[in-house]
């Protein structure tokens, strides 16, 4: 690969972090033909710029009937950038190259063009406290905000200089533009809310738009308006949503962010604010709960204690985002985007935006993406099922990033030579990070090297990932070398583990679940021997001790329950722990989970057969029964989702529900309940959630979780199956 970068005029850190090097930014705002900076220094004061902005797209050759101007850039592939005069003349070029069906490569982000071209980053030199965050929260007379009745009854703000204000006019329209002028006033960098894209935003718009009032909250008096529709990433998974825009400021929502947050962990069995402030232990001690029902006759009997719940909402809505949003907010410092953006971007295309920057700073083509193919992928295998004592975890840090750095191995249509050295840069720098971290004693200062490390960290496993996607420097041959190499080492890692005595459980590319061989006791000794294991590794691969367990609990791959040292469980996989479980089966699988640790096999037994008898004598609550579930558009629209659309009717789309099954197979929802439940149908489900458990029962499953009929007739009651 020929390096065609002159690396004394363009260092790695300028790869990663754009040329220009001017320090806090907090935004850009764009008009047609300009892009307007704004600053903000270290004592509070504001400064803005205007600079020229030229709208761009990338096709493979120039067209002559789009007016534009041409510039050929060097090598092949999307080698022709066409410039506009303004923004509008880059839309509707754009619209007449999709109608002639040409293959471009566009950004449909005026602020991100700006950025990528330029050189400039925002919140270079500043930590996630430094730019000015406001958190919105509003409680209303309902839910859907068309209904004239449906009024705004109050809207918090509240920010990180120590100041709050409930709006709560008895004129719905008089406080609507009390907001703006607040907003106007505080002049926030970043507005932040629960639910922000879903609810409360969208539910202003709708009401100053009753009242003809204009939302000019935008920092050069523009309006807040709702984008069309999204995907957001989330693992897997692609949400659609509708994010909201205010110019000039970042609007970032928690909700999704927390989702973004969980999604490896799995901690979460649900996003609700109060749900997740308590599980994250951000809950104000004092906290005051109203049910959503009761909202409307709680403003009229006690409107101080609403206005204290929702005060204490937007407390909690800033606390969850200094855990939540440090990464993207750290990632925003490399990434040619806006902060709202990177909260809602795929890591793969950050570090897309990345590399297209470097190479248009080069005056370089982007190449066109490899078509896809199939390729191995790691090594996955589960060794040993059941209850397994004395158990440590060993970490291969960041495998195939390292993989990649210790053979070289890049995409072949990197001719500038960006890949490895932007991951070299971010592998130095995370090091350097998790130093400081370490040393740090300060809060503030250990947030800030945790923030900085954590977005190191997912910009580099996204690396991989990369090449195997859907993007203009993509190598499918590259990313299934990475994976061979990776087979290789985790192959010979659990040789060495086995030829010194352990037994390993499983092993795949994030580490390895082993039981140390007999006389390793102790955490001491056991950290010693996965340092001597490390180093029969190759060069370059790093194995760390990530933790130890008085037992795992092994179901099948990537399905697993940890039991500490101190008595807290941790759950991995969708058999031992789903949020679409109901309680009652979480709590089944986790008292059978407790006991089979104990070796108490006669008490799973009984714990069965006792909960069988209780549901079908009607004893379980319908609280345990019922399923939380979001109401989305698909409730209405998908015909597996039927019955619980019959259920819901008159729900607002992104209303939670808790639905349960009546005995006439019907959906019905929780607050309707009549001791109508679906015995027979919950009985069988208790069956369904121990089947979840075969493999780590063994043997014994059959004994000891008789089907729920067979229970019946041993205890001589009337069937009824």
């Amino acid at each position: 690969m020929t390096n065609l970068f002159d690396m004394e005029a363009v260092s790695a850190a300028d790869i990663l972090f754009g040329w220009n090097h001017t320090p806090r930014l907090v935004a850009v705002e764009m008009t047609e033909t300009e892009a307007i900076l704004h600053q903000l220094s270290a004592d509070g004061t504001r400064t803005s710029w205007r600079e020229p902005f030229t709208p761009w797209l990338l096709t493979t050759q120039p067209y002559s009937d789009i007016d534009a101007q041409w510039e050929r850039l060097e090598g092949g592939g999307y080698c022709w950038m066409a410039k506009f005069r303004s923004w509008t003349e880059y839309q509707s070029a754009r619209l007449r190259l999709r109608d002639m069906h040409v293959d471009v490569l566009a950004y449909g982000s005026p602020e991100r063009q700006f950025l990528m071209l330029s050189g400039y980053t925002l919140f270079k030199e500043m930590s996630f406290d430094d730019v000015h965050r406001m958190q919105v929260d509003i409680e209303t007379a309902g839910l859907n905000p068309q209904d004239p009745a449906n009024r705004v009854l109050l809207i918090v703000l509240h920010d990180n200089r120590g100041w709050s204000e409930v709006l709560d006019d008895i004129d719905e329209a008089q406080m609507l533009r009390r907001f703006v002028q607040l907003m106007r006033e505080r002049d926030p960098d970043v507005i932040e809310g629960h639910n922000l894209y879903g609810f409360d935003l969208p539910y202003l718009i709708e009401r100053a738009r009753r009242h003809g009032i204009s939302l000019a909250v935008g920092r050069s008096g523009q309006l807040m308006t709702i984008g069309s529709e999204r995907n957001l990433p989330i693992g897997a998974i692609n949400r659609p949503y509708r994010p909201v825009y205010i110019p000039g400021r970042h609007v970032v929502d928690t909700y999704f962010a927390v989702q973004r947050y969980d999604w490896a962990k799995g901690d979460l069995q649900s996003y609700g604010l109060k749900e997740v402030a308590r599980a994250y232990g951000i809950a104000d001690e004092e906290r005051v709960l109203i049910d959503r029902a009761d909202l409307r006759e709680q403003w009229q009997s006690n409107p101080e204690r609403v206005r204290q719940y929702a005060l204490q909402d937007a407390q909690e809505t800033a606390r969850l985002a200094e855990i939540v949003l440090p990464t993207e907010f750290y990632q925003t410092q490399m990434v040619p985007d806006t902060y709202q953006h990177v909260a809602t971007a795929g890591s793969g295309e950050k570090i897309n935006a990345i590399f297209v920057r470097a190479y248009l700073h080069a005056g370089y083509a982007i190449p066109r993406p490899q078509p896809a193919r199939d390729f191995p992928g790691g090594y996955t295998e589960v060794r040993r099922t059941g209850v397994i004592p004395r158990v440590v975890k060993a970490d291969v840090e960041s495998l195939y990033p390292s993989i990649m750095l210790v053979h070289r191995i890049a995409p072949a249509s990197d001719k500038l030579g960006v890949f490895l050295p932007a991951l070299e840069e971010l592998t130095r720098r995370r090091l350097e990070a998790k130093a400081e971290l370490r040393r740090a004693t300060d809060p503030r200062q250990r947030a800030y090297w945790d923030g900085i490390q954590g977005s190191f960290k997912v910009l580099i496993n996204s690396f991989y990932g990369y090449l195997g996607a859907n993007f203009p420097f993509n190598d499918f041959d590259a990313a299934q070398r990475v994976t061979e190499e990776g087979r290789k080492i985790a192959m010979q890692l659990v040789d060495a583990l086995e030829r010194t005595g352990s037994k390993v459980i499983e092993v795949d590319t994030d580490g390895v679940y082993f039981q140390p061989p007999e006389g390793v006791e102790g955490q001491e000794a056991e950290e010693a021997y996965v340092q001597q294991i490390a180093e029969t590794l190759p060069v370059g691969i790093r194995l760390s001790f990530d933790g130890r367990y008085r037992a795992m609990i092994s179901v099948k791959t990537k399905n697993y329950a940890l039991l500490d040292y101190e008595g807290n469980w941790t759950y991995k996989g969708a058999s031992l722990r789903s949020r679409a479980d109901e309680p009652y089966g979480r709590q089944f699988i986790a008292e059978v989970l407790q006991k089979l640790v104990e070796g108490d096999r006669d008490g799973i037994a009984q714990l069965y057969r006792e909960t069988i008898l209780r549901i079908l004598n009607g004893d379980v609550p319908i609280e345990e029964l019922a399923r939380r579930e979001r109401v989305t558009e698909k409730t209405f629209t998908s015909e597996n989702k039927r019955k619980a659309a019959e259920a819901v009717r008159g729900v607002s789309v992104g209303d939670y529900v808790n639905l349960y099954q009546r005995a006439d197979g019907s959906l019905g929802m929780m607050e309707d309940y009549a001791g109508d439940e679906d015995r027979e149908h919950y009985a069988n489900k208790l069956y369904r959630f121990a089947l979840r458990l075969r493999e780590a029962i063994g043997d014994d499953f059959d004994l000891l979780f008789p089907r729920p009929e067979q229970v019946i007739r041993k205890q001589q009651q009337p069937s009824l199956f």
